[in-house]
């Protein structure tokens, strides 16, 4: 337990970033290290570990600590219209665009934490009668935030930015919670997936990844805008948050003409 909370050594921290990646797949190295590091030294003092090392055998046995580990990585930090502007921007010139192109639209939430984002999408296709024609895939690398997703109960401070006549179409009180109704959640398919490693699908429409890229490295966000773009159909858009604007969006095969999407060429 915790002793003396002295700096620990470059080599204690390293060896929990390989000991989390052999074991779960998780690439901590992936997200810039004095954010990460910060963070969960925080969580590890918190919990009375004195080294990572301590830390991540501690994990191994208790699962409850583990999931707190997954929350404290992944950032789980969302509302419902994040930004509206920028939604009302998918709605309003985005959308129709693309479905002009496509009947049948096929979107993606790439690390959609507790469902705030997709659920978002799936109420501007209801209001716009696409829901039963698109396909919307939800994913995130936390099996906590995905099971808060599929129940989709928030707290009225989530939906601040909704607007009411949306809140009152798409959601119902239940006391200090506000679910989400079952056309929505239905429209919805959530599943696990890791942005780092999995190959991804092809042929959307739209992906959406939003407040994320911003806690990874030069080179993982490299990687990943090379691997949206080849996930997206020639036309399809990527929207991505507020503080993400991708410079040289041309090296990906990206134009941009409003701002946060990127149009992939062709």
């Amino acid at each position: 337990m915790l002793t003396n909370d002295a700096i620990q050594p470059d080599s204690d921290y390293t060896g929990f970033i390989k000991k989390v990646k052999d074991s779960t797949g998780i690439d901590l190295a992936q997200y810039k290290e004095a954010q990460m590091k910060r963070r969960l030294t925080t969580l590890r003092t918190k919990n009375g570990y004195s080294t990572f090392t301590s830390f991540f055998d501690a994990m191994q046995k208790d699962k409850a600590l583990f999931y707190e580990f997954l929350d404290r990585m992944t950032i789980n930090v969302s509302e419902f219209w994040r930004n509206p502007n920028r939604w009302e921007v998918l709605r309003d010139t985005i959308l129709p665009a693309l479905n002009r192109q496509s009947k049948n639209l096929k979107i993606w939430s790439a690390a959609c934490s507790t469902g705030e984002e997709p659920y978002t999408i799936a109420t501007i296709l209801a209001d716009k009668n696409l829901l039963s024609s698109a396909t919307l895939h939800a994913t995130d690398i936390d099996d906590g935030a995905l099971e808060k997703a599929k129940k989709g109960a928030y707290l009225e401070r989530s939906l601040k930015d909704v607007p009411p006549d949306v809140a009152k179409r798409h959601f119902t009180a239940d006391g200090m919670m506000y679910s989400v109704n079952d056309t929505l959640k239905k429209a919805v398919q959530f599943r696990k997936g890791n942005l780092l490693t999995d190959k991804f699908e092809t042929g959307y429409d739209l992906i959406v990844c939003r407040n994320v890229m911003i806690y990874f490295t030069e080179e993982a966000k490299h990687m990943l805008y090379h691997k949206f773009a080849a996930s997206l159909r020639p036309g399809g858009v990527l929207f991505v948050g507020s503080t993400e604007q991708i410079f040289s969006p041309a090296q990906y095969g990206f134009d941009s003409s409003e701002t946060f999407f990127y149009h992939k060429k062709g």
